[in-house]
């Protein structure tokens, strides 16, 4: 079975960092855009970034550029987020998710193109 698994939520103050990991079982992503997302209380899911199968090309929003980055460690079948500088806005549930079509070339930003999710990890921001 295929799981996706986040882990390095937390609560952190304004102007902190946090590194997410995800972890995969099940099978190997290597050929996978690989991607985060976060869904805020009242809010939708929303695009956060994505990487390409062998790396290299990432795709992020608006609101993280500068202070988000996304990597992968395809030998540990493992997606990152390094997030730095965060804000109270940056306050949302996190979730990872992995795209089943092999060697996209562009990362794709849309939900409805990634097929497997993770259960999500909350990320606090106090200001």
């Amino acid at each position: 079975q295929v799981q996706l698994v986040e882990s390095g939520g937390g609560l952190v103050q304004a102007g902190g960092s946090l590194r997410l990991s995800c972890a995969a079982s099940g099978r190997t992503f290597s050929s996978a855009t690989m991607g985060w997302f976060r869904q805020a209380p009242g809010k939708g899911r929303q695009f956060v970034a994505a990487i390409r199968w062998s790396g290299g090309k990432t795709s992020y929003a608006d609101s993280v550029k500068g202070r988000f980055t996304i990597s992968r460690d395809n030998a540990k079948n493992t997606v990152y987020l390094q997030m730095n500088s965060l804000k109270p806005e940056d306050t949302a549930v996190y979730y990872c998710a992995a795209d089943d079509k092999s060697f996209r070339v562009v990362p794709t930003t849309h939900l409805y193109e990634y097929d497997y999710w993770g259960q999500g990890t909350q990320v606090t921001v106090s200001s």
